[in-house]
């Protein structure tokens, strides 16, 4: 399907500030959320927005060589992340022992929630080409200008052609400007990428926007041998493509044009030891946010705490920083690897969800009879929702978790 049933609530008229007020610093995975901050989708099936460009895995077994198998393995990682640009509704929390299973004609994938304090998500892909699993355990804090999401967790891609495992861990999230201006997201930090088999590693930083660059999405770093030799260069932006690049064109042109590879922390350019490689290493991880309307006065900022390094606001006035830098870089002998594809035109009347997104709680003539009764699927509140109904989500949601409340408190009674 190319749309929701019904277009989504406009949020202009509610507020959160009262809701996260007293919660600043804190994890939010406990907080209970007003449904209308919500999307009609679980967290489960946002996992599987992993596989829209499940593709890439299938091209990465194809090749016979491993520096191209790592080259598609990095473009599938990045594209992983493309979805969450602009999305700013909030999925719905799995209920635990929840599932949720998609079959495509070149894959098939299940979810499930395994534990829900902590809250834990794992997922289990499947191909002829390729087997991908992990789990991913959200973290999500308030601090007071940003909503900080760390989707902590070790993803792993198995090509049982060449015996090989590909691993790495998801960069954190940030959403900036919750008090007042323009909502825009960035992802930021370092992803390692490494083939146990062979040794090549890949090294890719995500910038942060900062203070005083322009480099909002960019994403950059190389391929290295297992010693630590730099092989390849790939640059791009995470919201639409990655390139890729040989060493030698990379070093000739940076010699003339080292500007353009200015640190995210310098007004000014970078030096060649600033390159992606030296980037203080974090073990992050892919999810998404909460919107929150504008609301209260400039003076509010004053009052509330700056968040961790790279989750700082970084534009005066709510403004969102310029991201013009990575297109100004084309380095010759060059190849792209991915390119996102464009949203629906009316992408902004329905979560902002991808064609891909859109089709996940798509509940087909028929289809309930073969799913299993805990698919995210048919989940009354979440449908409720999707449909336009509001206070019925509510409702719902609140029924479900109270349920889930008691249930867990049943086995601590029996457990005791």
């Amino acid at each position: 399907r190319q749309c929701l049933p019904v277009a989504m609530f406009s949020r202009n008229d509610f507020s959160i500030w009262s809701v996260l007020k007293n919660s600043i610093g804190k994890e939010l995975s406990k907080i209970t959320m007003p449904v209308v901050f919500n999307e009609p989708l679980s967290f489960l099936q946002r996992m599987v927005e992993y596989m829209e460009y499940a593709h890439l895995l299938r091209v990465a077994s194809e090749q016979s060589d491993p520096i191209l198998r790592m080259q598609y393995i990095c473009a599938f990682a990045v594209s992983a992340l493309a979805s969450n640009w602009d999305r700013l509704g909030k999925p719905f929390n799995p209920l635990l022992g929840e599932t949720y299973e998609l079959e495509r004609s070149d894959y098939r994938v299940i979810c499930e929630q395994v534990s829900h304090h902590p809250p834990i998500s794992a997922f289990h892909a499947d191909s002829e080409h390729f087997i991908f699993h992990g789990s991913i355990h959200p973290k999500l804090k308030f601090w007071g200008k940003s909503v900080e999401i760390q989707p902590k967790g070790t993803v792993t891609v198995e090509l049982p052609k060449w015996g090989e495992a590909y691993t790495w861990s998801n960069v954190n999230c940030c959403v900036h400007n919750i008090i007042v201006g323009k909502l825009w997201i960035e992802q930021y930090g370092t992803m390692e990428i490494v083939n146990a088999v062979t040794g090549h590693k890949a090294v890719l930083t995500f910038k942060p926007a900062g203070w005083f660059s322009k480099d909002l999405h960019r994403v950059e770093g190389f391929i290295m041998d297992k010693h630590k030799k730099k092989l390849h260069f790939l640059y791009g932006k995470w919201t639409d493509f990655i390139r890729c690049t040989d060493i030698l064109s990379y070093d000739e042109y940076f010699k003339e044009n080292a500007h353009k590879f200015r640190s995210a922390d310098s007004k000014g350019p970078s030096s060649n030891s600033d390159s992606p490689v030296h980037t203080p290493k974090k073990v992050l991880a892919k999810l998404n946010s909460l919107k929150m309307g504008p609301f209260k006065s400039q003076n509010t900022l004053s009052e509330v705490e700056d968040g961790p390094p790279g989750c700082e606001d970084g534009a005066e006035g709510g403004d969102i920083p310029k991201c013009d830098s990575t297109y100004s870089i084309d380095i010759p002998n060059s190849c792209t690897l991915w390119e996102s594809t464009p949203r629906p035109a009316n992408a902004s009347e329905f979560y902002q969800f991808t064609v891909f997104a859109m089709s996940l709680n798509e509940l087909e003539p028929g289809m309930e009879k073969r799913l299993c009764s805990t698919d995210c699927r048919l989940r009354p509140d979440i449908r409720k929702l999707e449909n336009g109904d509001l206070d019925g989500a509510a409702a719902e949601k609140n029924r479900l978790e109270e349920k889930q409340r008691d249930a867990r408190k049943s086995r601590k009674g029996k457990k005791g």
